[in-house]
């Protein structure tokens, strides 16, 4: 009997002591998981000063220009550009043709890689006697592209670090809480990915805008003969001499009562004076 009451209280205190475990386990996860979030600034403030310690850093230009000429002709300048984006491995993004009072033109949006951009503009340049406008710009952007990279990668080790926190964790509150926080920093991962491809888009590949016009001739004016004048004044003043009988005829009732009117008052006024 004794032997038995002694391992019923050997199980007991077994029992208590795997609980108390699992309760401390279960508490240190939770404080982990409160002491993680935290620390993000400063994993982020370390991974930047790491990065900025490093002497070879490549830069970051983004290239971009705007220019407008005048030509001669129009489809052999187009011919000449698209000539120089098939040789030096550029798209064409977008392609406007339009007229206005004085000219017709074409608009071209054209993405060069970075590397071709100088050359690509020379041989657009080629026959041009002046350029209307004309602007290049280099933008660095090598501080902003390190601190978006440097900041992303110190959310990879963030989320690494909650990863593991979930495969310790027992409670489905805790696995709510940790996968909670994963998918924030997902979130955040994914938008920081987007920005630097973006970013590195737009380094790689140079954007120039090209607009060429054609001057039009005037149709009327200065460009008219003078006898041509001449003759386009006497059309004109028949044309409204026609008019003008033509608006009489469809008055005519009008007219005629007025006639009337005035007949009559002209006799009545006679008689009163005599």
């Amino acid at each position: 009997m004794k032997t038995v009451f002694l391992f019923l209280m050997l199980l007991l205190s077994f029992s208590s002591c795997k609980k108390a475990e699992e309760a401390v386990a279960a508490d240190t996860i939770v404080d982990q998981v409160k002491f993680v979030k935290p620390v993000v600034a400063k994993a982020e403030e370390v991974t930047l000063e790491a990065d900025s310690k490093n002497s070879i850093i490549e830069q970051k230009i983004i290239k971009t220009g705007d220019i407008k000429f005048e030509t001669n002709n129009l489809d052999s300048t187009y011919k000449q550009i698209i000539t120089a984006v098939k040789n030096h491995k550029a798209i064409v993004q977008n392609d406007t043709e339009g007229k206005d009072d004085e000219s017709v033109f074409r608009r071209l949006i054209v993405r060069i890689p970075s590397k071709n951009f100088d050359l690509f503009l020379s041989d657009i340049s080629k026959g041009v006697a002046y350029f209307d406008n004309k602007e290049i710009s280099s933008q660095d952007v090598t501080e902003e592209y390190i601190d978006i990279d440097a900041r992303l990668k110190a959310k990879k080790v963030l989320e690494s670090r909650y990863l593991e926190l979930l495969k310790k964790a027992n409670k489905v509150t805790e696995m709510l809480e940790i996968e909670k926080q994963i998918s924030v920093i997902r979130e955040e991962i994914d938008a920081k990915e987007g920005q630097l491809r973006y970013m590195q888009s737009r380094v790689s590949m140079s954007t120039i805008t090209i607009e060429f016009y054609k001057t039009v001739a005037e149709k009327s004016g200065v460009r008219v003969s003078y006898g041509t004048k001449i003759w386009n004044a006497i059309t004109s003043g028949f044309n409204g001499f026609s008019s003008f009988f033509i608006g009489l005829l469809s008055i005519w009732p009008f007219l005629i009562m007025l006639v009337a009117s005035a007949y009559f008052i002209r006799k009545r006024f006679k008689k009163k004076t005599i």
